[in-house]
C-alpha cells in the first residue's frame, strides 16, 4: 500500500482565528495535491503569552478540533490536530494534546504529551512547559486504515524508549507534530527525526512551527517526512506551507525484513 502523506508547517500567533483560517486553507492545500494523511504543527490553533493561556484553552469539544472534525469529513483524510492547550475538568494546568482524526471526523486517538519542555539556554532560550501544563500517562497508537500511527510531541523525540514502546505496538508511522526552538532545532532537529525513523524503521512526519514567536525566540521549522532508511523525502522552506511524500508500506516492510534489528533486541 502508498498513500501520499503530508506535514502542514505554520507561523501561529496568538490569532485564534486568524490561525485556524490558515490551518484550513493548508489543510484544503494537502488534500488537494492528494494527501490521504495530513498533519498539523504542535499549537497550531494558538500561541500566545502564557498568562494569556487559560482563556485561550478548550476542550476536546471545542471550536479548534470541531473545525479539524468538520474538514476530515469534508476532505475525506486522517487529519492530525497537532496539538492544542486542553482545559482538564478540576485542573489548573492545561494537557498539550494531539488528536487524530478518521475521514469521518470521528476521533480516532487523544495523545497528551508525555515529557514536558523544562530548559534554560542562557541567554537564549528559557521555557519550563510544566508551570502551565501537567503530562500525559498513556502511549497511544491508533490502528487507522492508511496503517498504525505512533503519536508523540515535540520534546518527546528526546526520548528514544518511548518511539521503541510504540514500534513495539505496532507503530509503522511515528508523529512528531513540533515548535521545535531554533538554537535546539539546529543543532538536533534533522538527527535525532532521522535517528527515530532508523532506529525503528518507521516513517516519521514532522510538522513544526516556524519563525519569531511571541515568547521572544525563534522557531527552526524545516518540516520532515522522512522514510524508514533515514532518507528524508521532503523538507519545507522557511514559510508557512505544505510538504507531500509517498509511503509506502511495502518498502517498510522489506527495510524490515531486510535488516531485522526490531527482531534482535536482547534488552528490555
Amino acid at each position: 500500500m502508498t498513500f501520499l502523506a503530508a506535514a502542514v508547517q505554520m507561523a501561529s500567533k496568538s490569532d485564534k482565528r486568524a490561525n485556524l483560517e490558515r490551518a484550513e486553507r493548508l489543510i484544503r492545500l494537502a488534500a488537494a495535491r492528494g494527501a490521504q494523511f495530513v498533519a498539523l504543527p504542535e499549537t497550531f490553533n494558538w500561541r500566545g503569552k502564557r498568562a494569556d493561556e487559560p482563556a485561550a484553552a478548550e476542550t476536546l469539544e471545542g471550536e479548534s478540533l470541531a473545525l479539524m472534525a468538520r474538514l476530515a469529513r469534508e476532505l475525506q483524510i486522517h487529519l492530525l490536530a497537532g496539538s492544542i492547550a486542553e482545559s482538564a475538568a478540576g485542573q489548573e494546568k492545561r494537557y498539550n494534546t494531539s488528536v487524530l482524526l478518521g475521514p469521518d471526523g470521528a476521533r480516532l486517538a487523544v495523545y497528551r504529551k508525555f515529557h514536558l519542555f523544562d530548559v534554560d539556554l542562557p541567554g537564549r532560550v528559557t521555557i519550563k512547559e510544566s508551570d502551565a501544563k501537567t503530562p500525559g500517562t498513556e502511549i497511544v497508537v491508533a490502528a487507522t486504515a492508511i496503517g498504525k500511527i505512533g503519536m508523540s510531541v515535540c520534546y518527546d523525540l528526546r526520548f528514544p524508549e518511548l518511539y521503541r514502546r510504540l514500534v513495539f505496538a505496532g507503530a509503522q508511522i511515528l508523529a512528531i507534530p513540533s515548535a521545535f526552538t531554533f538554537p535546539t532545532g539546529e543543532a538536533h532537529w534533522e538527527t535525532l527525526l532521522r535517528a527515530r525513523a532508523i532506529e525503528n524503521q518507521c516513517y516519521v512526519i514532522a510538522p513544526a512551527q516556524f519563525g519569531p514567536n511571541v515568547h521572544g525566540f525563534s522557531d527552526y521549522g524545516n518540516s520532515l517526512i522522512v522514510d524508514p532508511w533515514g532518507r528524508v523525502l521532503a523538507r519545507a522552506p522557511d514559510q508557512e506551507g505544505v510538504i507531500v511524500a509517498p509511503l509506502d508500506f511495502d518498502y517498510l516492510e522489506r527495510v524490515r525484513r531486510e535488516l531485522p534489528a526490531l527482531t534482535h533486541g536482547r534488552l528490555g
